[in-house]
């Protein structure tokens, strides 16, 4: 099968065409702020990712005649089911219409694989969108009934580490107990018994600080701060969200310049590594979620290339389980895979109603 893959991120879009499961290519395309600027809503970037897209198909010079099946990544829809996904008229409508969770590029995924797929008469898929739910109901309650906690994750990703790290060791992923912990500009921490997702901090609300991401705060300061007169809600979103998190605390949010100067600069050193003890204690909560039962603890995502972090995370969490490290992240074999499952009918295609 030949796929066409696609995956708009917040400042880059991924684009690989794969024969089965072997690359012909794969390339990500970085988009400055200065091109992004211009786009208050991310529906408003549709056009300008499509034309990203179709350049650089031709400059690969692939034949769009000859792909079987386009698959892009799923965006914080309505919550869903862990799988494949059909692109259907009632999901493009929900992007259009703004009935999502979030507003992130990734929403207009469907889309862009739609266009294409369409007037070739071919399929077009998503596979584990950020809004993939398999909680247990205690884990929709937080202390507040007006404000329930949602799954949004980098399931995409999560569920790909999951399933390979079950193909390595021989085992089924529906068989095991896992805490999977993605490591990036927003970091999602999950619990996975048995084949489901049963619990995950979102990135925007809660759990460790991220590059950008302020995680968790004292609640009573922040209301305090909302307040305060000094800022508008747009700029608390961005404070909160965009220059939070490490960016708040050393300037930067760029995990390489922080390993490097936090040998010699001792506030560089002390940041790093209250973001590794922030990440392990999130990953002993989750360890909780599963009883204490946990086969194994997998660490993914760009910032599992920090050996540092990384041996002190393991320092923290190695007595709960086993720790593996997968650096990077997979969304794009995820996507092929994914698409694969279903186009041999080791899985059914899922309906979004």
């Amino acid at each position: 099968m030949k796929i066409l893959a696609i995956n708009p991120g917040a400042t880059s879009t991924k684009v690989a065409v794969y024969k089965d499961t072997t690359s012909v290519f794969v390339e990500t395309i970085r988009h400055s702020a200065e091109e992004m600027k211009g786009f208050e809503h991310t529906f408003d970037q549709h056009e300008f990712r499509s034309n990203t897209i179709r350049a650089c198909i031709e400059k690969h010079s692939i034949d769009l005649s000859e792909l079987d099946v386009i698959v892009a990544r799923g965006g914080p829809f309505k919550p869903l089911v862990s799988g494949t996904y059909a692109i259907n008229e009632t999901m493009k409508n929900d992007v259009r219409n703004g009935n999502v969770q979030a507003d992130h590029v990734s929403n207009i995924g469907c889309l862009l694989a739609d266009e294409i797929a369409n007037p070739l008469n071919i399929p077009a898929f998503i596979v584990d969108p950020v809004s993939v739910d398999e909680f247990d109901d205690i884990s929709y309650i937080s202390g507040m009934k007006e404000l329930p906690r949602v799954s949004l994750s980098h399931a995409l990703n999560i569920k790909m580490i999951g399933k390979r790290y079950a193909l390595e060791n021989g085992k089924k992923y529906s068989d095991l107990n896992l805490v999977i912990a993605h490591l990036g500009g927003g970091i999602s921490i999950t619990a996975h018994r048995k084949g489901r997702m049963i619990d995950v901090n979102n990135a925007n609300d809660g759990g460790p600080f991220s590059p950008q991401r302020c995680g968790s705060l004292p609640m009573m300061g922040l209301v305090k701060l909302c307040y305060s007169g000094k800022y508008t809600q747009k700029e608390m979103f961005t404070k909160l969200l965009k220059k939070g998190g490490v960016y708040s605390l050393l300037g930067t949010d760029d995990m390489i310049e922080v390993e490097k100067k936090a040998e010699s600069d001792a506030k560089f050193d002390l940041v790093q590594r209250a973001f590794a003890y922030n990440v392990a204690k999130e990953i002993g909560a989750y360890s909780t979620a599963l009883k204490g039962k946990v086969d194994a603890i997998l660490i993914t995502g760009g910032i599992a290339f920090s050996n540092p972090v990384v041996s002190m995370v393991r320092d923290y969490v190695g007595w709960i389980a086993p720790v593996h490290i997968y650096p990077g992240e997979d969304e794009m074999e995820g996507l092929v895979r994914g698409t694969l499952r279903v186009l041999s009918g080791r899985e059914k295609t899922k309906e979004y109603k």
